[in-house]
């Protein structure tokens, strides 16, 4: 699977997203390319601070696993560029590697305002590879603020 097949899946995620949540979507795969988890931002659906679209993924993806929390060899694809928050989740569950479409300068924490993901001070760093897709996944954004104005 390419890079752009999984910021297309995480795309697909996006769609899924509630009305008052911004459009985020982010999957997880298996480092034998199997689906683990898709999900979208549901902080306002559910109420809940975290509900950013990574970490209902990772907690899914874990689930789906079951044998613990490290998701060891997974890809994470979201469509926009991790929070610090999402990015310390996406290190502590050990992800193999994060895929990314556009950047997020005003929150991103993995190479735009921050760069939690490869800071050597930690004991696991995820590969990145940013703006996959980014065009497209800025303009599902762009959208959806417009349309909140």
């Amino acid at each position: 699977m390419t890079d752009d097949d999984l910021i297309r899946a995480a795309l697909d995620a996006a769609a899924a997203v509630g009305p008052r949540d911004v459009p985020i979507g982010a999957v997880v795969f298996a480092a034998d390319g199997t689906l683990l988890a898709r999900a979208a931002n549901a902080r306002e659906e559910l109420g809940d601070p975290t509900a950013h679209a990574e970490i209902l993924a990772l907690r899914a993806a874990a689930q789906v696993l079951g044998d613990g929390w490290r998701l060891e060899g997974a890809t994470l694809a979201v469509t926009v560029e991790p929070c610090t928050m999402c990015a310390g989740a996406l290190v502590m569950a050990r992800v193999a590697r994060v895929v990314f479409g556009a950047w997020e300068p005003k929150t991103g924490a993995v190479g735009s305002l921050w760069d939690v993901v490869r800071d050597r001070r930690l004991t696991h760093r995820p590969q990145v590879r940013g703006g996959v897709l980014a065009e497209e996944c800025a303009g599902l954004l762009e959208g959806f603020f417009t349309r909140q104005r």
